[in-house]
Formats: C-alpha cells, structure tokens, sequence
C-alpha cells in the first residue's frame, strides 16, 4: 500500500485543526493556546494540500 505524499500531513492537520477547534470552543481554556493549535493545524492543511497537488499523476 503506497501513501500519497502529503496525505500524512494534510489528516494530522484536521486532527490537530479539530483540536484547536474544541479548545476555542472550552470557556476555561487560554484563548491565546487554542488559536496558536488552530493555526498549526490550517497550515499543515495548506502544505499538505500543496504536496498532494503537485505530486498527482
């Protein structure tokens, strides 16, 4: 079974995004925290879509 280059980083970043998500979500979390793990996980979606895209064939 052959993994596609940059589907590992694209699903670690929905998961990480839904956690980000959940913690903004949470009234007693640090608001600071929860955008900074938000963020993290949009921009391994972002990369890990850019190597999907260029690496298709």
């Amino acid at each position: 079974m052959e993994i596609r280059e940059g589907l590992i980083p694209t699903a670690l970043g929905t998961a990480v995004t839904a956690a980000g998500y959940a913690l903004k979500q949470k009234n007693g979390s640090n608001k600071m925290i929860a955008n900074t793990i938000f963020g993290f996980g949009l921009a391994h979606i972002v990369l890990g879509s850019i190597d999907l895209v260029q690496h298709r064939q």
